[in-house]
């Protein structure tokens, strides 16, 4: 807008100086042209007296009294008369006035100067007898000028900032829903809530989509973020329910037996030694049953979070994944090589809980009749657990959640992300390789804190 008001105002100031000029050129043209006719014959003559008597009636014909000063020389350029005889004496070449003279033809106001020269031949007869130089009072037009200039500067100000003032406006209206929109999702980071339909920009407009592109993106956010927490109850109530199948499984098959061994003891009372073996077979199943639900109970307890690691949490961990395999009809591959020392410089909750998953996993993976395996194993500082499996190797959807820190892919349970989450806070890491129709899962855990003389 300023830039618009510059370049208005200098075509008005350019267009009011043109037409200044044209005026000027006007009155000097007619103003040489009379002095010509008058002067002609008395510069023939050389009648000085008559010359000066001419011209300085010519200077008092008009009030406005433009020409200020006017000399009139012959055609070899010496002065014959002037209105002021102390700037032109007689027979002075009028050479030495000339500085700065303009022609009737290009004579223009310039800058600031408030008289101008003018140099013209003095023509009489269509013949050149002489030379006419006068010098014009420009003041009047100078002032008008500088007038006009104040006034479009100040009417350029005022109108440039209005307008300024009316866009700013403008553009704080227009502006106004991506306001409210940055604040609501500067306030709302980490859920973001759709904006109410009384705040949305009237009418179709781009503003209008953008907010309801948000409120559909904030809508996708909160479905996903539902579905996801259905994902995990559904993965808890599907790792509940397997749980439950094996703790089903290894109570129920001791259970006959017991049963059967109570009504031995209640059909044979009398005779000791089948009381003895059937007493035997109650003591072996309650043992069984009594392992199973201690080792139940270890992996859920709460307060085993800061417990060490032991040889006897792998134990308990096969003792939960056998059943499992055995309805599946699936190979197990067992092989613990860590030491105690070593075992014992990690918390038991969170790798008992990533290796029952990976198990678990891998023996879904591996189907009727495949094979599973677990190999723990220590290395410097490091303690490493690989789960093998022969199923056919992880989606591309399983491998996302297993390894990246991204937002979890549509499919499949969230399992896999509890065991990433897991390491990641155990400062590990994941190692996933395909070889031999097999897929095997490593897990790297370095030590957190050593405890004083031990190595692992």
């Amino acid at each position: 807008m300023i830039l618009a008001g510059i370049v208005a105002s200098q075509q008005v100031l350019s267009t009011m100086g043109q037409f200044q000029d044209v005026r000027i050129r006007e009155l000097a043209q007619a103003q040489i042209e009379a002095l010509s006719v008058a002067l002609g014959p008395h510069v023939l003559r050389d009648d000085i007296w008559e010359i000066y008597d001419t011209l300085e009636r010519a200077a008092g014909e008009t009030e406005e009294q433009r020409m200020t000063f006017t000399a009139v020389a012959d055609e070899n350029g010496y002065v014959l008369a002037a209105t002021d005889p102390d700037r032109a004496p007689l027979d002075s070449l009028i050479s030495a006035l000339t500085a700065e003279a303009q022609s009737p033809k290009t004579l223009s106001v310039t800058g600031d100067a408030e008289r101008i020269r003018l140099l013209a031949p003095l023509l009489y007869q269509g013949r050149e007898v002489g030379q006419i130089l006068t010098e014009l009072d420009v003041t009047d037009l100078v002032i008008e000028r500088r007038r006009a200039g104040r006034l479009l500067l100040l009417g350029n100000a005022l109108a440039t900032g209005i307008l300024a003032l009316l866009g700013y406006v403008a553009m704080r209206r227009m502006l106004l829903p991506i306001t409210r929109l940055a604040r609501h999702m500067r306030e709302t980071a980490d859920a973001p809530e759709p904006i109410p339909d009384s705040d949305l920009p009237r009418g179709d407009t781009e503003m209008t989509r953008l907010v309801r592109t948000y409120n559909d993106m904030a809508g996708a956010v909160e479905a996903k973020a539902e579905t996801e927490r259905r994902l995990a109850e559904r993965e808890r109530f599907v790792s509940l329910g397997r749980l439950s199948s094996s703790l089903a499984h290894e109570i129920n098959n001791p259970l006959g037996g017991l049963l059967n061994a109570t009504d031995t003891i209640r059909q044979y009372a009398d005779r000791p030694d089948v009381v003895r073996q059937s007493a035997d077979l109650l003591t072996r199943g309650l043992n069984h049953m009594r392992d199973v639900a201690r080792a139940t109970l270890d992996q859920n307890r709460l307060d085993r979070s800061s417990a060490p690691l032991a040889p006897d949490d792998f134990d308990d961990l096969r003792l939960l994944v056998e059943p499992e395999i055995m309805r599946q009809e699936q190979k197990l591959n067992w092989q613990v090589d860590a030491s105690e020392e070593c075992l014992s410089q990690f918390a038991a909750a969170p790798l008992r809980q990533i290796t029952l998953n990976l198990l678990l996993n891998a023996s879904t993976a591996s189907g009727a009749g495949g094979s599973v395996g677990l190999r723990i194993s220590e290395k410097s500082s490091e303690l490493r657990l690989s789960i093998s499996d022969s199923g056919p190797g992880l989606s591309e959807a399983a491998r996302a959640r297993l390894l990246s820190t991204g937002p979890l892919p549509l499919g499949g349970g969230v399992g896999l992300r509890l065991v990433h989450d897991l390491i990641e806070e155990l400062n590990g890491f994941v190692l996933v390789d395909r070889r031999d129709g097999k897929t095997a899962i490593e897990v790297v855990v370095p030590v957190q804190q050593k405890k004083e003389g031990t190595q692992c």
